[in-house]
């Protein structure tokens, strides 16, 4: 992994979840209680929420009673999920910290979930291939996953360039663009006495579902796909999510 990798630094930075702490817990709840329904998982199941930041999905589906092991690569968030965790007692739900491009050692899913955008990071397209292949290798040979990424047309469409977000003291000044192979955001962050606290840059893969249906090729098949965390149908250009359930080649 390179020092230069934008999502190290910014995941793990406290003003990452300033700016993001307006996610709604409830509509990750009756997401994950709509997947659950959908992919009629066994009570046993063991389940991989990747790239799971501070652990909301996680918890849901080990409150639900599944084998659950949470993993993302920044430390910062894998600390406060574990917390949360053990704030809660749930004994069949762990964390660790973990690039996503590798597989975890000795590890075996029913399901493995990647949620809320937490794809395509990289600078290049072939670096998605390793998530696949780790993905695939971790996944048993009955088992499903599920993508809920962006619809790029949609956000792409509907871009707003420029726009400042205040978090109580915090004031985020956001500059979006795209170009033919990312979307990005470019956030300043200034305090209240009008001290800047840094600046990121996010930036994600514009990809839509041809080019899943063209990587995931070699490693799954797509059996559904959806538009909405309601499960509601795929549309190209007006719905705000691209949701996949693929199921594991041989």
């Amino acid at each position: 992994m390179s020092e230069k990798e934008w999502f190290a630094s910014w995941f793990d930075s406290p003003f990452y979840h300033v700016l993001y702490a307006h996610r709604n817990d409830t509509e990750a709840k009756q997401f994950i209680d709509k997947l659950v329904a959908e992919l009629n998982l066994p009570s046993s199941a063991k389940v991989l929420d990747l790239a799971c930041g501070k652990g909301r999905h996680s918890i849901t589906l080990a409150q639900k009673g599944f084998i659950v092991t949470g993993a993302d690569l920044a430390a910062n968030s894998i600390a406060e999920a574990e917390q949360s965790r053990i704030n809660l007692g749930l004994e069949n739900l762990r964390f660790v910290v973990h690039d996503m491009r590798t597989p975890i050692a000795d590890s075996k899913f029913d399901a493995i979930f990647n949620l809320f955008t937490s794809f395509g990071y990289f600078e290049t397209l072939d670096e998605n291939h390793s998530v696949c292949q780790s993905i695939h290798q971790m996944l048993d040979a009955q088992g499903v996953f599920v993508l809920d990424f962006l619809n790029a047309t949609r956000v792409i469409s509907n871009l707003v360039t420029n726009e400042v977000v205040q978090r109580g003291s915090i004031a985020f000044h956001i500059d979006r663009w795209h170009n033919s192979n990312h979307i990005y955001k470019k956030i300043k962050i200034v305090d209240s006495e009008n001290q800047e606290h840094g600046i990121f840059v996010e930036r994600v893969q514009a990809l839509g579902l041809d080019d899943f249906e063209r990587l995931f090729g070699p490693y799954f098949q797509i059996v559904a796909t959806y538009g909405a965390y309601d499960l509601s149908p795929f549309d190209r250009q007006s719905s705000d999510r691209l949701i996949l359930i693929v199921k594991k080649k041989a």
